[in-house]
């Protein structure tokens, strides 16, 4: 079969996540054949640079040989049990790494099967957790501009209109508190300001501070100074809330550190992981919390202090052993180190961008670079002329309004950088009003 059959199947059946579906009327659908390390390919052998990872979520290249050896061996082995009341050894081994690698203190995991489900375990946990202790907070803190899933209490904390604004009547009592303006330390000291003044006054209302740590990922790859989460951290310790650490894209190597969190020194109440967790292979995530915490849910049954929440997948022994392979891979290869050397040659390429007149904003925490298109309004639709030049030159770009970003799988090499980047760039040089 052509792409075209592909596609005239995929439009009869098919309702695409985060997508006009009528678009497609203009806008071809990319039907995938396989793909091979940092490259997809479609069933007329075009291939195409995966410069966002899939979404931020395949790190070691698509169909990495060892992970899938690893996940073929536990396929004849067992490929799912229910984890209440059962256990097995792929969720052990995995828990007890992630209690390891992460920020110290952290040491009961609890699985999830995405992102935004890891995102309302935490929420959930945090309200609980107060009101096992008598008291009823009914409120969430967040920054501005961030995003924290697509579910109902995970749209509530987040603030991107774009998601938000249809389902604003279903959602949750939440408030803001403004983001650092940039990547400045003085920026994020002026919004550590604006929160001890909210803190001051609504902390016995508040359950928990959620934050994207260095990066807002879909709110246009907002990035801000390390000095903020400490602070940060130091705050809701003073004021007896939770800070929860929203990791799902910034964990696993992407800011230069295996997680955002270590360049501030700091352990959060919750650490939501998902994403890179399995080397963007099965749906997993992991929400890892204190000993304190789950201390509270801890007595003789009670169904108003237990944890009564679940999900059919959880700790899916396939899932949980494609994550353990790329923890693997991570110790073996040396990922954190040659990650930040890629990280030198990506800002390398930055430079080059500065000679663009239609350009601003030019910004970069360790594998995640990102621009502004200026002088356009999101209506124009500008980042549209960049992602179909990009499929046409063989780079799949998906840009985020008029943000253009570049967040590669870590195998990518210098030659593949050079590739993307260049028709990018062209791309930029191409821009019609």
């Amino acid at each position: 079969m052509k792409n075209k059959e592909f596609e005239e199947l995929d439009l009869k059946y098919i309702w695409h996540p985060c997508t006009q579906m009528k678009d497609h009327e203009f806008l071809p659908i990319i039907p995938i054949s396989h793909g091979k390390g940092v490259y997809l390919y479609d069933f007329e052998g075009n291939s195409y640079i995966d410069a966002i990872s899939s979404w931020w979520v395949n790190i070691f290249g698509h169909s990495n040989e060892y992970i899938n050896k690893k996940i073929k061996e536990q396929l004849d082995k067992l490929e799912h049990v229910l984890l209440a009341g059962f256990t097995h050894k792929p969720a052990i081994d995995l828990a007890k790494s992630l209690v390891e690698i992460t920020p110290r203190g952290l040491t009961k995991v609890f699985y999830a099967d995405n992102g935004s489900s890891a995102i309302e375990v935490a929420l959930k946990m945090s309200y609980h957790y107060f009101k096992n202790r008598g008291e009823n907070r009914n409120s969430f803190l967040s920054l501005s501009n961030s995003y924290h899933g697509e579910t109902i209490g995970a749209l509530s904390v987040g603030d991107v209109e774009l998601y938000k604004k249809t389902y604003k009547p279903l959602l949750i009592d939440n408030i803001q508190t403004p983001v650092p303006k940039d990547s400045t330390k003085q920026s994020a000291l002026i919004a550590i300001e604006e929160l001890e003044k909210i803190l001051k006054e609504k902390a016995s209302e508040i359950c928990a501070f959620i934050i994207e740590p260095l990066i807002q990922g879909a709110g246009n790859m907002h990035m801000y100074h390390p000095i903020y989460i400490e602070k940060a951290k130091d705050l809701t310790k003073k004021y007896n809330i939770h800070l929860i650490a929203d990791e799902i894209m910034t964990g696993f190597g992407r800011t230069g550190t295996m997680f955002a969190c270590e360049q501030a020194s700091v352990t959060p109440d919750f650490m939501a992981l998902s994403k890179g967790l399995t080397g963007g292979y099965l749906p997993l995530s992991a929400v890892l919390t204190t000993d304190e915490i789950y201390s509270a849910f801890y007595c003789d049954y009670n169904e108003h202090k237990a944890f009564l929440h679940s999900h059919s997948y959880t700790g899916n022994p396939i899932a949980c052993t494609a994550a353990l392979a790329a923890l693997d891979i991570f110790k073996k290869s040396n990922i954190i180190e040659k990650n930040r050397e890629k990280s030198l040659y990506m800002r390398k390429w930055l430079e080059k961008f500065k000679k663009l007149d239609n350009i601003e904003n030019i910004r970069q925490t360790g594998m995640v670079a990102a621009f502004d298109i200026k002088g356009y309004s999101p209506k124009q639709r500008i980042g549209l002329q960049v992602y179909t030049y990009g499929l046409q030159h063989g780079v799949l770009l998906r840009p985020l309004g008029n943000t253009i970003y570049f967040m590669p799988p870590y195998i990518i090499t210098e030659k593949e950088m050079d590739k993307m980047f260049s028709v990018a760039y062209e791309a930029v040089l191409r821009i019609k009003d």
